[in-house]
């Protein structure tokens, strides 16, 4: 039986330097991405922010992130989303 991972707010928070982590209102995610809600990419923000990948994802030789529309994704080595997002690697999910 697979074991179900989430996401770790707490752990988002410190790698961001934060004491509390929350996820974005509707509203605020799509003003600050220029993406609907369920196809909000990493890449091509209207504003950069902050991209934080599991660690574990470093170990892939291939990923798929939205590309920016819902259903839509973009295949990518987990380097290449680092180099053109600056993404950072952590251990968020638990």
């Amino acid at each position: 039986m697979p074991v179900s991972r989430q996401l770790s707010l707490k752990a988002l928070a410190k790698a961001a330097g934060g004491k509390k982590a929350a996820m974005a209102e509707k509203a605020q995610a799509e003003r600050s991405t220029g993406y609907l809600l369920g196809g909000i990419s990493p890449i091509g923000q209207k504003r950069r922010l902050d991209t934080f990948v599991d660690r574990s994802a470093e170990a892939l030789d291939r990923m798929f992130v939205s590309a920016g529309r819902r259903g839509l994704e973009i295949e990518l080595s987990p380097v290449e989303l680092q180099r053109v997002t600056n993404a950072r690697f952590y251990d968020l999910v638990s």
